[in-house]
């Protein structure tokens, strides 16, 4: 079995040390492509220039993540959107992008994170590319949003945690649905629930290493080698074979970024 770890932060710090062998553990394990999103301009440049010695496939994703953009102005929008067009070719998806309630709180900047969003948005439809989605607090607003620019590229909910009627929103707007650790945690009863209902059409697999550690795993950070046992706790949710939800899984990749 194959599979890809769709949201995986492979340029930072915390992997500067191990990349390689990491690189290697992931191929022994099957995780054959990761997909790493970019989440400020202090990165972009980091991610464009990621590479291994190995065979693992590293696919490139440019974006704003909500996070980062309080020092910043819509000519980094711009910026964005010449070295999108500038290395078109190497670029899967425009991401991380995104509205968080959360910081929009504790910021007072939420007009902000939605000027952000909907001028990335529109690059993406411009790029014809698809969208890697960070969420908090903020399923209906992202979901307002993604219709009123009449976005139709697809993407990816990264770490979605949410209920059935959350997802169908984003899937009747043509997106996958990012699964994690989350689900190896029992008390997340709500998002494991809602993974036992929902179409394998409709999931990516993704760690969002080096964050969101698994259930009781006592490393340093996390790791795109927890990718089968993400595998495996949504085996144990779902009824199929586990050998037709991996090819489904990486056909998914494969629909939205032909990767």
């Amino acid at each position: 079995m194959l599979f890809t770890d769709s949201h995986c932060h492979f340029d930072f710090k915390e992997f500067a040390q191990t990349r390689e062998a990491v690189a290697k553990n992931c191929l022994d394990l099957g995780v054959h492509q990761l997909i790493v999103p970019a989440i400020a301009p202090s990165n972009w440049q980091a991610v464009l220039a990621l590479e291994t010695q190995s065979e693992l496939k590293l696919h490139k994703a440019l974006g704003i993540h909500p996070w980062f953009l309080n020092d910043l102005t819509l000519a980094d929008v711009e910026d964005l959107s010449s070295l999108v067009t500038r290395h078109h070719s190497e670029i899967i998806a425009i991401g991380e992008i995104g509205i968080d309630g959360k910081i929009a709180e504790d910021y007072d900047n939420l007009t902000k994170q939605i000027q952000f969003f909907d001028a990335q948005l529109a690059l993406a439809a411009k790029s014809q590319l698809p969208v890697i989605v960070h969420h908090r607090k903020s399923h209906p607003l992202l979901v307002e949003r993604i219709k009123s620019a009449k976005y139709s590229g697809g993407g990816i909910v990264h770490a979605f945690s949410g209920s059935f009627q959350q997802a169908k929103h984003y899937l009747d707007l043509g997106f996958k649905l990012g699964i994690g650790g989350t689900i190896t945690y029992e008390r997340a009863a709500k998002t494991r629930k809602t993974v036992t209902k929902l179409p394998l059409e409709s999931m990516v697999l993704e760690t969002d290493a080096p964050a969101m550690p698994i259930f009781q795993q006592k490393i340093q950070h996390n790791s795109p080698e927890n990718i089968p046992l993400i595998f495996d706790a949504l085996t144990d949710l779902r009824q199929e074979p586990k050998d037709l939800i991996a090819e489904q899984l990486e056909n998914n990749i494969i629909n939205l970024f032909s990767a």
